[in-house]
């Protein structure tokens, strides 16, 4: 994680600027883009351990860079939004963002954050995810050993991030399990962080696998339904 590549798209020359700085003074490596064009170049040219990417951009705004980027890779991608609006907020996320930190914000907030990004990438994709057999949930198959997920025979593309969701939920089907406690175990906050990104994340993984599969249990949480071996 130490000297991690950051790609950070920004049009606001100071807060690129100082922004950057203190992202490198924390020991990121740090490319900065002043436009969603740019940023899709040097992601092109030079892919990145992390992007980080404002919502509002000249020539390609934010969430079209995010869409952009998500049809080629899987790299953790963090928004920023300019003001603290759920709107802003959901489209960015349903882009395919992993996380979101709204302006203005505390340097090392938004280090923690990406710092807690790059350690899911890198537990995912090193060590992998547990292993085991294959678990059934209706028409839903989940290979945690071979990361692969099938609805109906068919194979059901995930972010890294909807697949370590729904591996928590396959730990423990049908208990109900809190969004602070989905926000623990699969972003890795060690605090409290908004639950949109869970609600978020749950909407996006029920429309791969189905709406009846993770349920909502008003005022507590969601659980995953109907498992079996």
């Amino acid at each position: 994680m130490t000297g991690a590549h950051v790609l950070f798209v920004e049009d606001d020359d100071v807060i690129r600027e100082t922004t950057g700085l203190s992202l490198e003074r924390d020991g990121f490596r740090v490319t900065p883009a002043a436009d969603g064009r740019e940023g899709l170049a040097l992601f092109r040219a030079r892919p990145p351990d992390a992007v980080l990417i404002d919502v509002v951009l000249p020539h390609l705004n934010g969430v079209s860079l995010c869409r952009r980027i998500r049809e080629e890779s899987l790299v953790p991608v963090l928004m920023l939004s300019a003001r603290d609006d759920p709107v802003d907020i959901v489209v960015g996320l349903e882009a395919g963002a992993d996380d979101y930190v709204t302006k203005p914000f505390d340097s090392a907030v938004l280090t923690a954050r990406l710092r807690a990004a790059l350690r899911r990438a890198e537990r995912f994709c090193g060590d992998g995810p547990p292993e085991g057999g294959v678990l059934r949930f209706g028409d839903v198959e989940i290979d945690p050993h071979g990361v692969r997920v099938l609805r109906g025979g068919r194979e059901v593309n995930l972010t890294p991030t909807e697949m370590r969701l729904l591996l928590r939920f396959a730990q423990s089907p049908g208990t109900v399990l809190s969004r602070d406690v989905l926000l623990d175990d699969v972003w890795d906050y060690a605090w409290g962080g908004d639950t949109r990104v869970v609600d978020v994340h749950v909407q996006r993984l029920r429309n791969k696998i189905g709406a009846d599969r993770i349920e909502t249990v008003r005022g507590f949480g969601y659980r995953l339904a109907g498992g079996d071996r």
